[in-house]
């Protein structure tokens, strides 16, 4: 059995992007597809202060430029947003019993001027990779060199890596060529990723925030959460 699946890179992404690796031998991440023209994950997250849902965005230069792929944007640096997310996150998890833990980590991040938002995204995916010990291997679309737009995109990632299985979320069912997939001998199953429960701070839990809030709250136990809310998967 050979399992795959793949995600946009999104920026400090939240714990279900971790339950999809975590479930895979080879997590895709969808780099060479095109960046979205509105609001998305590629370039902001969720976490909590004393007031509750703190955002952090990344500026990234969209003006002028026309459809982009996600790895061909490049981050703007005009202001001091990096300065300014570091202080929210040093005032927000000051308390968090692992921050400390972490802040080489984010003031590194957070100092350094990556030019693209997939290395800095890709850089925080892979450092909580390894904080929870996930050995899923790791490729990029472009890597792959595969050219297609869905439902065909998928179908021909799976068949080129091999894929016995590929692994979705159930949101993306009637995305999915399903009929496709079967006549490559791939089986299609869906999961949908359950929400980890954890002490954190500032009063009532909020769900799906970045999976950085999971490490700074619960340190070395956060795997052993995040395999303990996995839900089961089904098959097509």
């Amino acid at each position: 059995m050979k399992i795959i699946s793949a995600h946009q890179p999104y920026f400090a992404p939240y714990a279900g992007f971790f339950e999809k690796a975590m479930r895979s031998d080879v997590l895709v991440i969808m780099d060479a597809v095109q960046f979205p023209r509105g609001t998305t994950w590629l370039t902001r997250n969720r976490f909590k202060n004393d007031q509750g849902t703190l955002w952090l965005t990344i500026p990234v230069w969209k003006k002028g430029l026309g459809l982009q792929k996600i790895n061909e944007v490049k981050i703007c640096y005009e202001g001091h947003w990096q300065k300014k997310h570091m202080a929210s996150l040093s005032s927000a998890y000051a308390n968090a019993p692992f921050f400390e833990d972490h802040r080489s980590f984010l003031e590194k991040i957070f100092s350094e001027q990556m030019s693209s938002l997939l290395e800095l995204n890709m850089r925080i995916i892979r450092y909580v990779l390894a904080q929870l010990a996930i050995e899923t291997h790791i490729v990029t679309l472009s890597e792959l060199g595969i050219e297609a737009k869905e439902p065909e995109l998928s179908i021909k990632v799976a068949a080129a890596l091999g894929a016995t299985h590929f692994l979705a979320q159930s949101t993306a069912r009637k995305y999915l060529d399903q009929e496709g997939f079967q006549n490559k001998g791939i089986h299609l199953t869906f999961f949908r990723p359950k929400v980890p429960v954890y002490p954190q701070l500032w009063g009532t839990f909020l769900p799906n925030l970045s999976v950085l809030d999971l490490l700074f709250n619960c340190g070395p136990k956060a795997k052993a959460i995040l395999e303990k809310s996995c839900s089961p998967i089904r098959q097509q």
